[in-house]
């Protein structure tokens, strides 16, 4: 069963959109850039394109960014699911990881939130584990910073540079798991990148 949905985890607005949290958007973007996506719109409380995508078995996409707050990102992520027909095993989650050092870039199969609230809302809602993952890491927070301010933090000078050299390694692992299917994505992107 091949991936037909890739969805970016984050949040909505403006004072978002630079942040470690927004990686999933980020990626979507990023995506969407490559694969001349020229039309969005508003379905099922999400940004949704579709996108030709020679690489895909199906010769199209979907990519998806859900308005909602990350917290509650399983809503309308499963009311997208349900319109295109799309099972959570043909769903493709791209998130931000806490507990990845940043830089790193990981594929993974199925497994539980980790405490990610964007995965839980997805879990609970769809009642499944078994969507794909591309692991954004962003690492923990420096000192006793609080994570959640952390991860809303704005991105600036290097590490802005350095994030988009990752976003653009989460993009290549989320097309190569559209071309070549989640089980090869696992064996060449599981380990650390």
């Amino acid at each position: 069963m091949g991936i037909k949905l890739v969805a970016g985890l984050g949040n909505p607005g403006a004072e978002y959109a630079n942040t470690r949290h927004n990686a999933g958007y980020q990626v979507i973007d990023e995506l969407a850039g490559r694969l001349h996506a020229t039309y969005w719109k508003q379905q099922c409380g999400c940004l949704v394109a579709q996108v030709s995508c020679e690489a895909s078995p199906e010769g199209q996409i979907i990519l998806a960014k859900p308005q909602s707050f990350m917290n509650e990102c399983g809503g309308p992520l499963k009311r997208l699911l349900a319109q295109y027909r799309v099972t959570p095993a043909e769903l493709l989650v791209v998130h931000d990881e806490l507990e990845l050092p940043a830089g790193e870039v990981r594929f993974k199969q199925g497994g539980g939130h980790a405490g990610h609230n964007g995965l839980r809302s997805l879990i609970e809602k769809t009642a499944s584990r078994d969507f794909s993952r591309v692991r954004m890491g962003i690492g923990r927070p420096p000192g006793r910073m609080d994570p959640a301010a952390y991860v809303l933090q704005p991105l600036r000078n290097r590490d802005a540079e350095d994030f988009a050299v990752e976003v653009a390694l989460g993009a290549d692992i989320a097309v190569y798991a559209v071309e070549h299917g989640a089980e090869k994505a696992l064996r060449a992107y599981g380990g650390k990148r």
